[in-house]
């Protein structure tokens, strides 16, 4: 059951604003809070990923100049994201405190690593970067061309020119005989 309420005009009063303009001036503080709060989340999560930032500079001083493979950036939005190539990137877990190395696969997002420690990331950015280096070898690797069989004699190939000219006449002949036809059996 609801408790009764107090029709008096006192009561009334302390339950309703006083005055529509305070009280949007406290919705717009509570709005401000809630934004600053997102904003210090956020802010929280792009200096955890600098911090991972600076511990993979080690590493990525390492590859070579001429391998522009890979492409280090710290991309700030709704998410912000340390990308270590175009597939791959560290994010920041719900809670705001786990690293995750995901990579984008045309079947979907898959999680390489999740920790909460900077030197476990490190060493999974290491071995992906590693991985991909070994792939990028084999991908300029040249393959060996095989020879077609020697027992295959190929004939010589014959002018295309002489049999269009054939058909060319035949079907002038066979128009002229059709036309002729025709002629002759109007008369």
């Amino acid at each position: 059951m609801s408790e009764p309420q107090n029709t008096g005009s006192g009561a009334a009063a302390e339950l309703r604003p006083v005055r529509l303009r305070d009280a949007l001036r406290r919705a717009r503080i509570e709005a401000a809070d809630r934004t600053g709060v997102v904003v210090d989340l956020r802010d929280a999560e792009v200096a955890r990923l600098e911090i991972l930032n600076e511990a993979l500079d080690p590493l990525f001083g390492q590859i070579p100049e001429k391998v522009d493979l890979f492409d280090r950036g710290i991309s700030h939005g709704d998410t912000p994201r340390l990308w270590i190539d175009v597939v791959a990137h560290v994010m920041m877990g719900r809670d705001k405190r786990i690293y995750r190395l995901v990579q984008d696969t045309r079947f979907g997002r898959t999680v390489l690593a999740e920790s909460h420690e900077v030197a476990a990331i490190v060493d999974a950015v290491t071995d992906y970067v590693a991985r991909r280096l070994v792939e990028r070898e084999h991908a300029l690797m040249a393959m060996p061309q095989v020879a077609p069989p020697a027992t295959v004699a190929e004939k010589p190939r014959r002018s295309r020119f002489w049999p269009f000219l054939f058909g060319f006449v035949a079907g002038a002949i066979a128009l002229f005989g059709l036309a002729l036809f025709a002629s002759l059996r109007d008369l």
